[in-house]
């Protein structure tokens, strides 16, 4: 591998001979041809998406599905399926309001793991005090793992959501995602993946994993900051309701009501 190429192609690093680089798993640095992309989206495509019938706004709008259908491809989905977000924490608060908010109730239960990003936490914090939701943990080992045994007693009926992180951004450890979605499935649970850590570094296929949600950051896998993407199933998309109101999600607006699309 040429290093030297590697560094020349990030422009912040090329122009610092001493800087060695080592908080990507906070945000990646960004190379020329990415930025040169942005550079020229601004010069040469800037318009609104699905909003406009001139050949700018179509030009802007094939790029922006392209993106849809790259993703989709990059995660092993259906281009339905793959939604734009800021970032991975904007998508783990989606699930939680939109999914979580619409079908948690008293005493039901929500499953996380002891080492959570406060992503994959707060959210579901915030969320079970407004629903009168319990919050549960898998622990981890002397070694950093997860206690998988743990489950038996924890993945009760009453767990409705299993939330896991897939590669912890502190330990580095990759947890056995399809192991628990596949324990969680068994008591009818929802599963969702913090996968802000692991789609930079593994081949990721949302189906194989057998989750609903997979969250990620464009920003830690040498992306724009500002650019994410959430993964659901589609059946389950389906039976959610709006995170955020605006444009390009409805139907039709009337002063007292509106209907989605």
């Amino acid at each position: 591998m040429d290093f030297t190429s590697l560094r020349e192609a990030f422009p912040l690093i090329a122009g610092r001979p001493g800087l060695v680089y080592l908080d990507s798993a906070a945000t990646s640095q960004k190379p020329k041809r990415v930025l040169e992309a942005l550079d020229r989206y601004y010069k040469e495509l800037n318009a609104n998406v699905h909003r406009g019938a001139y050949r700018l706004s179509v030009a802007a709008t094939e790029a922006y599905e392209e993106a849809r259908r790259r993703m989709a491809r990059f995660l092993g989905a259906e281009e339905r399926e793959i939604i734009f977000v800021r970032n991975t924490t904007e998508a783990l608060n989606l699930v939680a309001y939109a999914w979580g908010l619409r079908n948690l109730k008293e005493g039901d239960e929500i499953l996380v793991t002891e080492m959570e990003h406060h992503a994959g936490l707060v959210p579901w914090h915030l969320v079970a005090g407004l629903k009168g939701a319990r919050i549960k943990a898998i622990p981890l080992t002397e070694e950093g793992r997860l206690d998988l045994s743990a489950l038996d007693t924890l993945l009760t009926e009453r767990v409705k959501v299993v939330s896991v992180v897939h590669m912890s951004n502190v330990l580095g450890t990759i947890n056995p995602v399809a192991e628990i979605a596949r324990r969680a499935k068994e008591v009818g649970a929802l599963v969702v993946v913090d996968g802000a850590q692991s789609a930079p570094h593994l081949p990721v296929d949302v189906k194989a994993l057998g989750a609903d949600f997979f969250a990620l950051s464009g920003h830690k896998m040498l992306g724009p900051t500002g650019a994410g993407v959430l993964w659901g199933r589609y059946e389950v998309l389906e039976g959610m309701g709006p995170f955020l109101g605006g444009g390009e999600m409805i139907r039709e607006v009337h002063v007292d009501r509106s209907t989605y699309a």
